[in-house]
């Protein structure tokens, strides 16, 4: 099979097609033959190092469908989307015409999605779901802020808000030009990321909002806290903004009675964290009848990996960037 490998930790040019052996699935794996994938920003970092040594072959989600399932409990050519597991980074993951998730970490679905839209669901809105169900509990008649909203979790995490229904969504972006798409998306208003933005909003809300959804990460963390409300929550969900430690004291730092907690995704699939817990196939119904509006921003052939990882770092996607196998 073609893989997309990792020659070296370093820059984009350290991917190259190769050829390796199809894997074999051992017990409590399932092989999928992998039809797309959708690209994170956390392979980047794997790419770089900076995640210390990880698998060959890259990639944390993809969808396809089943090729073998030594259990039985999946049907051969059964549609699927795999997310997490260790792939990419305990094992080989989806940068390859074949993969052997755990079965734990496989979301069988029903759909007629084509391949390249399929792709660019799994990740982004399995996180989104989680961020804003399990750690900040939204609910009908909330005001959220969802700062990162032009990236693929942001936008997803707006398409899920917007459609629960009497929740107001605030979010961020650092170009003016992309207000319009949050907007589209159900944003009720949309600020330019900028320092003090916490400072700004609590001017708008002087008792502070319920929910925070911070994608940028470390470096807006603490501005964000600001925002909140005596009970509200602030989740911790990206780094945009880089993954530099910051000094936090909670005795100056840390409102009263607000809850801040962390999400991730690659907690996914384990017995705390179980995929049953997250809806996939509703998600999946609700981008085919438009009601998430769920496209990728780019499909890129397999060969042009390397393109689409430049153009995530670049910070220009403004959306999810899907390859195709």
């Amino acid at each position: 099979m073609k893989a997309m490998v990792i020659k070296a930790h370093g820059g984009p040019e350290q991917l190259e097609v190769r050829e390796l052996p199809i894997p074999r699935p051992r017990a409590g794996e399932v092989l999928v033959e992998i039809r797309a994938f959708g690209i994170n920003r956390a392979e980047t970092y794997m790419r770089r190092g900076l995640w210390g040594d990880v698998a060959a072959v890259s990639g944390i989600e993809c969808v396809g469908q089943i090729a073998e399932d030594p259990s039985g409990h999946y049907r051969t050519g059964q549609k699927v989307a795999a997310i997490m597991g260790g792939m990419g980074r305990t094992i080989n993951g989806s940068y390859a015409e074949y993969c052997c998730p755990p079965a734990t970490n496989v979301f069988p679905l029903d759909t007629d999605l084509e391949w390249a839209r399929l792709a660019a669901i799994p990740e982004s809105y399995a996180t989104a779901w989680c961020c804003l169900h399990d750690n900040l509990r939204l609910r009908p008649g909330d005001t959220l802020f969802v700062r990162g909203g032009t990236s693929a979790l942001g936008q997803a995490a707006i398409n899920i808000a917007a459609a629960i229904g009497d929740v107001t969504v605030l979010a961020s972006t650092r170009d003016p030009k992309r207000r319009a798409r949050l907007e589209s998306l159900g944003c009720h208003k949309v600020y330019i990321e900028q320092a003090g933005l916490g400072e700004t909003l609590r001017a708008e809300y002087p008792r502070g909002i319920d929910s925070v959804m911070d994608i940028v990460g470390n470096s807006t963390l603490l501005d964000s806290l600001k925002m909140a409300r005596k009970g509200g929550r602030v989740c911790n969900a990206g780094f945009l903004g880089g993954s530099d430690p910051i000094l936090f004291n909670p005795l100056s730092d840390m409102p009263s009675c607000v809850d801040l907690n962390f999400f991730a995704s690659f907690m996914l699939g384990t017995p705390d964290f179980p995929l049953a817990d997250i809806p996939m196939q509703a998600i999946v119904d609700r981008v085919a009848d438009e009601t998430y509006q769920a496209r990728p921003t780019r499909v890129f052939d397999f060969a042009d990996i390397g393109e689409a990882h430049r153009l995530m770092e670049s910070n220009l996607a403004v959306g999810k960037l899907v390859v195709i196998v």
